[in-house]
């Protein structure tokens, strides 16, 4: 049996999905480490893993402050904070994590695409390593734009040259993140070193959340295979008890804006003076980031912080979100269709998907309650998420990702 380190970035969605995956290894007699950033060990929610963080160094930014940075991170200010942030992140990991991965004895590391510490460790050690999308893939391809751009798919000769052009612009915003990523692989004796995210990704085995039917196409062979969304199976049932009592006979809108996004609570207000105009319900799920009196003015048919997505999904019309990929995709694991208000990471990429497969809407302020009233309404929409509900169904999940990951370790 062997010990993973299981490597990502300080962000909740992150370490729970790199998490599911380490229970399930878990469950087959392999033990599984998440390897973090000092500071973020507050946020593993699992007794069954073991859990070990690098030693901050002096000037580092702090996990809370990378959190709640992140909370605003649009405008060219706030994209080029978030790449120093992330490159320092990289940094206190490459520089800890060569001593930290060899006194825990690891056999084997699973990485995040988006955490290039994984990668690089796994190849200045030696050890054999899987890359693992939670977010949209960064693996480029002719006419896919980055994950950060809500550009529509296009495979003709301009689009394909439009999307060159705009990697070589985040080529160059991502300088500092390049930089460091070159001197850790040199510190590390990576020859010839990395220089970019992609150069981190393993050349053996990738895994990504998202499934074929839900991405952009590639052409083959796509260099990962996509499992669906990893949770854990009481998760995907989505038989928790709620309590609120639905009406059956009035449409059910979910908003939810993640952990992160939470706390914007004029959008909010909108989004409840727009279902009560279309006569549908809505429940606000604000991740906590609203106090009592704040999360009562909204006007909401139900409010609360936190609430089990599943449980609520499976008895949804609608799904109003920023677009995060965890809850894009369990809403679309239920067949949900979405309106989506994106703001920044992949959450613009994922508005551009939703919108090329006719899965849901990107939300316009101005057509709120039209946009409410025909999304919950017009039965292809629902039909469209079902079918990739199936295809999601179809993937495996956490167990098709542990049955990649053991393959890996014995090649």
């Amino acid at each position: 049996m062997a010990h993973f380190a299981l490597i990502c970035p300080p962000f909740a969605s992150h370490i729970h999905s790199l998490g599911v995956l380490g229970e399930e290894l878990v469950r087959r007699g392999h033990r599984a480490t998440l390897v973090l950033n000092a500071g973020a060990e507050g946020m593993v929610r699992s007794a069954a893993l073991g859990v070990a963080t690098v030693a901050a160094r002096s000037g580092d930014p702090s996990v809370g402050r990378v959190l709640a940075n992140a909370t605003r991170p649009a405008g060219l200010f706030g994209t080029l904070r978030t790449i120093a942030e992330s490159a320092a992140m990289t940094d206190q990991l490459c520089a800890g994590g060569p001593e930290l991965l060899r006194r825990i004895g690891c056999d084997a590391v699973v990485a995040d695409q988006l955490e290039p510490a994984g990668g690089l460790l796994a190849l200045g050690l030696g050890l054999p390593f899987v890359s693992l999308a939670t977010a949209l893939p960064i693996n480029s391809a002719p006419g896919v734009p980055l994950p950060f751009l809500d550009w529509p798919y296009d495979p003709s000769p301009r689009g394909v040259r439009r999307a060159r052009v705009a990697a070589r612009i985040g080529h160059l915003l991502s300088r500092r993140q390049g930089r460091v990523i070159e001197a850790c692989s040199r510190r590390l004796g990576i020859d010839p070193p990395c220089r970019t995210m992609e150069d981190c990704l393993s050349p053996t085995a990738q895994i990504a959340q998202v499934v074929r039917g839900y991405d952009f196409p590639r052409p083959e062979p796509v260099p990962f295979e996509g499992v669906g969304p990893l949770r854990r199976l009481e998760e995907e049932r989505g038989d928790d008890p709620l309590p609120f009592a639905f009406a059956p006979e009035r449409p059910l809108v979910f908003a939810t804006f993640g952990t992160l996004q939470g706390g914007r609570l004029k959008l909010f207000r909108a989004i409840a003076a727009a279902c009560r105009e279309a006569d549908a319900d809505l429940l606000v799920a604000h991740g906590g980031q609203l106090n009592d009196a704040d999360a009562r003015s909204i006007g909401a048919t139900f409010v609360t912080d936190f609430v089990p997505y599943r449980a609520v999904l499976k008895r949804a019309a609608l799904c109003v979100t920023h677009g995060g990929s965890n809850t894009v995709l369990d809403a679309l694991a239920c067949g949900v269709p979405l309106l989506v208000r994106p703001v920044a990471f992949d959450q613009k990429g994922n508005a551009a998907r939703i919108v090329h497969h006719r899965l849901g809407e990107r939300m316009d302020l101005r057509q709120l309650p039209e946009q409410i009233g025909r999304l919950t309404a017009d039965g292809g929409y629902r039909r469209r998420a079902g079918a990739l509900a199936q295809e999601i169904a179809a993937a495996g999940g956490r167990t098709r990702a542990a049955d990649l990951v053991e393959a890996a370790l014995s090649r």
